[in-house]
């Protein structure tokens, strides 16, 4: 067993780490605290081919493997766990189901851009009675001619108020339950019908927008159908499998961020005539953070090794998303513990880990949704 990365690997988490170092980490307190969308940084990830790690240079994107993706990853979001989050929705939920079921036409229109970082993507499927059980979307779309007809209206979408481009989920089939849901690309600039709704005033990730998508008699063209009509629940779990890696890997970026930031400070802060390092609590709070973070970076190779040689990774990416996004929490409530009353103001960024790590246990499934994929896939083998 290798634990080595190639130079290619190499190459880009230094890059990443060095340009999250150098343009994001120094403005990621103002981002936060004014809730601005980081244009200029999303524009020179692009550049750099954060946008479409994976995706094949013919479509602009950087040709890459997951494993590069993943601690590209943890780099972007150990600096901005918002920055990350952009990064990731581009790259797994908006990318991979266009890349893997879309046509050639629907590839050079709709992915090349977003690859290239050109313009952002998101990904439509949570509505508000439709989260954790998809089948209950009530979002349509109805074909009349040579145009789907869609009307619905979806939440939490990252990304939905600065995205371009859309994947989206709705029934085209109401009696066929699950299997009467289909995917569709968005083209929002030149989709009418469609707004912008409500923009989520949330916990964490401030700087990354969280939208309503409404769409009222909305029409596309009948080409924008991504593969064949009542194959979108097929192609969204294979998505969210993907998608969990991402978040799994923002989620261990924050926790990484937590680690050196309750160390660099446990040296320096005294107490007692001493840094406060030299006490064996603190040691403690230190050691578990770390191998519990080593733990969770060792899932998340695994996962992303599994996409990469093409084998079933549902299981393993659902336990690295459990475990990451529980890992960089409890880091976050020790790391605010560490820093005592420094730890809960704004003056240090501990107290926005602590908000951002809270989301990783929710979005791409919460984590109760990941026990049960985990179980059934237990299940399953025996």
């Amino acid at each position: 067993m290798n634990f080595e990365l190639t130079d290619e690997q190499k190459m880009i988490q230094d890059m990443a780490r060095k340009f999250a170092e150098r343009e994001i980490k120094p403005v990621a307190a103002e981002l936060d605290k004014t809730h601005a969308h980081p244009k200029e940084i999303c524009q020179k990830m692009g550049e750099l081919g954060l946008m479409g790690v994976t995706i094949p240079e013919q479509y602009g994107g950087a040709g890459m493997d997951y494993i590069s993706y993943a601690l590209s990853m943890i780099e972007i979001s150990k600096a901005c766990a918002s920055c990350g989050v952009i990064m990731s929705v581009c790259n797994s939920l908006y990318n991979f189901p266009v890349y893997a079921y879309g046509t050639e036409e629907q590839k050079q229109k709709f992915l090349r851009p977003v690859a290239s970082g050109e313009v952002l993507g998101c990904y439509g499927l949570t509505e508000a009675g439709a989260g954790s059980d998809p089948a209950k979307m009530l979002t349509t779309a109805v074909l009349d001619g040579d145009e789907w007809i869609i009307n619905g209206t979806k939440r939490f979408i990252t990304n939905g108020n600065v995205a371009d481009y859309c994947v989206l989920a709705a029934i085209t089939d109401k009696a066929a339950g699950y299997k009467g849901i289909s995917s569709f690309v968005i083209d929002f600039p030149n989709t009418p019908g469609f707004r912008v709704g409500k923009v989520e005033e949330k916990l964490g990730i401030n700087a990354s927008g969280t939208a309503e998508l409404v769409f009222e008699d909305a029409r596309i063209p009948k080409g924008n159908l991504l593969g064949k009509p009542g194959e979108g629940f097929k192609q969204m779990l294979t998505t969210l499998d993907g998608g969990r890696i991402g978040i799994a890997s923002q989620a261990l970026g924050i926790g990484r961020a937590v680690l050196e930031e309750s160390i660099e400070y446990s040296k320096t802060r005294e107490q007692f005539n001493q840094p406060i390092s030299s006490f064996q609590a603190i040691q403690w709070k230190l050691s578990d953070m770390a191998t519990q973070l080593d733990a969770a970076e060792l899932l998340i190779l695994r996962a992303a090794w599994l996409e990469d040689n093409k084998k079933p990774y549902e299981k393993e990416s659902a336990m690295a998303k459990l475990l990451a996004s529980d890992v960089a929490m409890q880091a976050a409530i020790e790391g605010v513990q560490v820093l005592g009353g420094y730890g809960y103001c704004k003056e240090y960024p501990m107290e926005r880990h602590m908000r951002d790590a809270k989301i990783t246990q929710i979005y791409e499934g919460t984590n109760e949704i990941m026990r049960l994929v985990i179980a059934r896939n237990l299940l399953k083998q025996r």
